[in-house]
């Protein structure tokens, strides 16, 4: 099979997993051009987690796509290191992955700088190396690598970025990014990571083997309200970022807060227990959250 055979399936293996994510990817009723920008960048955000995750499709073929050798196809640091440099090529040259020569022409419609892309590569390297957080600071440096570059690139792509508009972002986005550390504490704690910062687990007498429960003890659940409340109020600083702009990205904004508002409800229904499997809001619940950030409330 060539390389162009596969190109649709590589694409579409990444592409596919934007329905499972907390928040509206590329909804309906966006601009036929702002959806496919946003996607593009979606497709590069959620590749780069998945070579960092070792989450990529069977086969090798993302590897190949990169100019990785078969004997180091699974080695994350290697397959980063090819990431960035077929970046760069999106910005100066051709890119051989499929998912960033699609990624090209929005970064050129755009205006996109490489920093928030690279941002995103440096996070996904720093979880082959630091699995443990001592602090808050520490994890929300992280987030900053992590999650907040895609909040810009969303207003970069819409034309709408302004200095405030990126503080805001970036709450939004960081809150999003603890929220969905909390959903995933169990499964993080297979890849040998933990995101519960060290000094809070201490405060609340949380053991690393309690993360490892099949339900949790009321010492985890309290650590997990904490930080639950943490992401809520970055939510909360954050939500004046969908009154800011006006129209379809006004609906897409408050999307991206009340997805992160239905987690959190999620979680406090379950009593905080995350470690069965992550909780996850229904519909109903997120358009009521919809609602309530178009609305301006809290």
């Amino acid at each position: 099979m060539t390389g162009t055979d596969t190109a649709p399936e590589l694409e579409s293996a990444t592409l596919d997993k934007a329905a499972s994510e907390n928040f509206p990817v590329a909804p309906f009723f966006l601009p036929r051009d702002w959806r496919d920008d946003l996607m593009a960048v979606y497709g590069f955000a959620r590749l780069v987690d998945d070579i960092g995750d070792g989450d990529l499709a069977p086969g090798g073929a993302d590897a190949r796509a990169l100019g990785v050798a078969a004997a180091e196809a699974e080695d994350r640091l290697v397959l980063l290191d090819a990431f960035e440099a077929d970046l760069r090529r999106v910005f100066d040259g051709t890119p051989h992955h499929p998912l960033l020569r699609r990624l090209q022409p929005t970064v050129r419609r755009r205006a996109l700088t490489p920093e928030p892309f690279l941002g995103l590569i440096a996070a996904n390297r720093q979880d082959q190396l630091v699995t443990r957080y001592e602090t808050y600071d520490d994890l929300v440096a992280y987030c900053e690598l992590s999650a907040n570059p895609v909040g810009r690139l969303v207003l970069a792509v819409t034309g709408t970025a302004t200095p405030e508009r990126i503080r805001l972002s970036d709450a939004i986005c960081t809150a999003l990014q603890i929220v969905e550390h909390l959903q995933d504490v169990a499964e993080d704690l297979g890849r040998d990571r933990i995101y519960l910062p060290t000094e809070d687990m201490k405060h609340f007498h949380v053991q690393e083997t309690d993360l490892a429960a099949k339900t949790a003890g009321a010492s985890l659940r309290a650590l997990v309200a904490f930080e639950a409340q943490r992401a809520r109020d970055l939510l909360n600083e954050g939500s004046p970022l969908v009154g800011s702009v006006h129209g379809r990205l006004r609906l897409l904004l408050a999307g991206f807060v009340a997805g992160g508002r239905a987690a959190i409800r999620a979680i406090t229904a379950a009593e905080f227990d995350v470690l069965p499997g992550p909780p996850r809001p229904g519909k109903v619940q997120l358009l009521r959250e919809v609602g309530v950030a178009l609305r301006g409330e809290g």
